[in-house]
């Protein structure tokens, strides 16, 4: 089927897209095979992960005024080495497979970032794929630095983003809620559009930029590294259903970028100040 760029009904499917995309994907890390990593959030809810080489058991021991229910499980992981002690695992729920985790592992200053990702579901927001976004403390590591927190450090950026030989794309950040999309090669070449995003800082420089798309029933959860502007490294994954609409679909990927521009708004006009 042929892409009619004004014709939405016409875009690719969150699995055509899948074939090559990870082309860019950096190696997965057996860093925390043996780890056993318990993170505890604001809610006194306490997550234990058990990681072996492939496969992560969990156990989830809710805290006060948490409505999710204590549940157990195991699940196959992927974890990237993003930075000295910090560590990006993805996991897709095999016994609910409407909802994902990506975790960010800070095991140097012993903090972490939970992003849970729902088809549907009681998740805040309107999108078909919703989002949740949890720090807490990784119990036993003396906590050090900021605790991760949403910013509005990429707006007004410009960057390019390569996936593989054959696809690459550009983002607008625009404001804190939403960013610009525009495919510069691939199947979707010359597809563009405007979507919800969150961007939390997890070190300095250092990004988790989550996306919700709104024609296309995905959203998808990164993490990058922008320290150097000329040479950023990404690690994605992006979460959704399949072209019948009915299966869900998970993969990894990652992706090298440049910042192409930087846009500074007068104060009276700054979205950041939105």
């Amino acid at each position: 089927m042929s892409i009619t760029l004004s014709d939405t009904s016409t875009w690719l499917p969150l699995d055509g897209l899948a074939p090559g995309f990870d082309a860019n994907k950096a190696p997965a890390t057996g860093d925390l095979d043996g780890r056993t990593v318990t993170v505890v959030d604001g809610r006194g809810t306490r997550i234990v992960h058990r990681f072996g080489a492939d496969r992560v058991e969990w156990d989830y021991l809710p805290g006060d005024g948490d409505p999710i229910e204590a549940s157990s499980g195991s699940d196959a992981y992927e974890a990237f080495l993003v930075d000295d002690g910090l560590y990006f695992a993805q996991f897709h729920h095999e016994h609910k497979p409407d909802e994902a985790v990506s975790l960010v592992l800070d095991l140097t200053n012993g903090r972490a970032l939970s992003v849970i990702q729902a088809i549907g579901g009681d998740l805040p927001g309107t999108t078909a794929v919703r989002q949740l976004f949890v720090p807490g403390l990784i119990e036993g590591v003396e906590p050090a630095g900021a605790e991760p927190a949403p910013t509005v450090s990429l707006i007004g950026r410009r960057v390019m983003w390569v996936y593989s030989s054959q696809h690459a794309y550009e983002h607008v950040y625009l404001s804190p809620n939403w960013y610009t999309w525009q495919c510069l090669a691939g199947p979707e070449k010359g597809l563009a559009d405007t979507d919800e995003n969150s961007v939390w800082q997890v070190r300095p420089g250092i990004y988790v930029f989550a996306w919700r798309e709104k024609v296309i029933p995905c959203a998808s959860v990164t993490i990058a590294d922008h320290r150097d502007q000329r040479s950023i490294r990404s690690h994605g994954v992006l979460f959704g259903l399949d072209e019948s609409g009915e299966v869900p679909t998970h993969f990894t990927f990652g992706a090298y970028g440049r910042l192409l521009s930087n846009t500074v708004h007068p104060a009276a006009y700054d979205p950041a100040e939105a």
